[in-house]
């Protein structure tokens, strides 16, 4: 049963927890395309378990945050419940609810929304009120925020959420492309020297713009999945309740207003499109369960419209702020280039007198 004032004031539980299964589209033995990483080995993030099983990365936790956040924008289906910020640079829109630093983000700093960040990252810093925060961008404490550029506040994730797949194989895939016309024997193209070494050179200019044939083998071939593939969701009433205002009746506004986003972002379903080669839908119905603090584990239930109506009572209490654009000042971020450039070759050159 959804209790929302028992969470943000009773320190008895420690956490709301989902294991949601999914499955792809096309069934249990589909391949599935994870993401690919620069620096991973050989691409995919897979771990080797002690058992020798292996564990793929399907959907990280900052990709799933940037999955749930967008659903409180113009059009999505948690809309009106936080403020509408517009970003406009020289004619390009952007909402902050799409800015991947939220409110420490480069995209703020230089607007006129700048200093009010500002104050109210080092409000938090110096007595710990997050209230600011959440009447300027209240999902930077649903999903966490770090003011890494400026003052260093940072906030942690109040909800949480990866998907992995269990005990799987990577595979790999082949291809050939093949020139519509065979380019080498076309009379006065290439010279005739020329023809021997550009057939097979995959790395030739004349590969690269398609005139010979080139073979693509070993590549990203997806994974399978023999085990299961999950959505493990937390949502942190610890952290939750460590966030604080001006006085009891904020505090407990706050609380509850953080607590009801972070849950409808967690309970609501997604697309399940992650990727190319990557659909996933429920795999049965997904339950939720209170975690208290010795452990033991208890089914409960959301009921959305409750939370909704939670979640709306206490950004009115808040005075959550109104729906506004802004603009971007680009003389702003050119002299803060400058000065960081300037600042930059000032410790090079007292480092090189040393």
């Amino acid at each position: 049963m959804t209790n929302l004032t028992d969470w943000i004031t009773k320190n008895d539980d420690v956490a709301l927890v989902l294991r949601q299964k999914l499955v792809p589209v096309e069934g249990r033995d589909a391949v599935i395309f994870p993401p690919t990483y620069a620096d991973a080995r050989e691409n995919y993030n897979i771990d080797t378990l002690s058992d020798g099983r292996k564990v793929v990365t399907i959907d990280s936790e900052g990709s799933q945050a940037n999955r749930m956040e967008p659903m409180f924008k113009k059009g999505g289906p948690l809309e009106g419940l936080v403020p509408q910020i517009d970003i406009d640079i020289k004619g390009q829109v952007v909402s902050l609810l799409d800015a991947g630093h939220r409110l420490g983000d480069a995209l703020i700093r230089n607007t006129p929304l700048g200093k009010e960040a500002r104050t109210a990252f080092e409000t938090l810093l110096k007595t710990g009120d997050a209230t600011a925060i959440a009447r300027i961008a209240p999902t930077s404490l649903v999903f966490g925020v770090w003011d890494s550029r400026d003052t260093g506040a940072k906030v942690p994730r109040i909800v949480r959420s990866v998907v992995r797949g269990w005990d799987v194989d990577r595979l790999t895939r082949s291809a050939q492309y093949n020139p519509a016309v065979n380019y080498l024997e076309v009379d006065g193209l290439f010279e005739e020297d020329d023809k021997k070494k550009l057939e097979g050179d995959t790395k030739s200019a004349t590969a690269q713009l398609g005139y010979v044939h080139v073979p693509a083998v070993g590549g990203h071939g997806g994974v399978l999945v023999r085990g299961e593939i999950t959505r493990d969701v937390t949502v942190n009433l610890v952290a939750l309740r460590r966030l604080k205002g001006t006085d009891e009746p904020t505090t407990s506004a706050l609380r509850k207003y953080i607590l009801a986003l972070a849950l409808l972002a967690a309970r609501e379903e997604h697309d399940g499109f992650y990727r190319q080669g990557c659909l996933l839908v429920p795999d049965g119905e997904a339950h939720w369960e209170v975690v208290s603090r010795t452990g033991q584990r208890a089914p409960t239930t959301l009921d959305k419209d409750a939370i909704k109506k939670d979640a709306e009572a206490a950004k009115t209490v808040l005075k959550v702020s109104a729906d506004r654009p802004i603009s971007f000042d680009l003389e702003a971020a050119k002299a803060e280039v400058k000065g960081k450039n300037e600042e930059k070759a000032k410790k090079a050159a007292k480092k090189a007198k040393k």
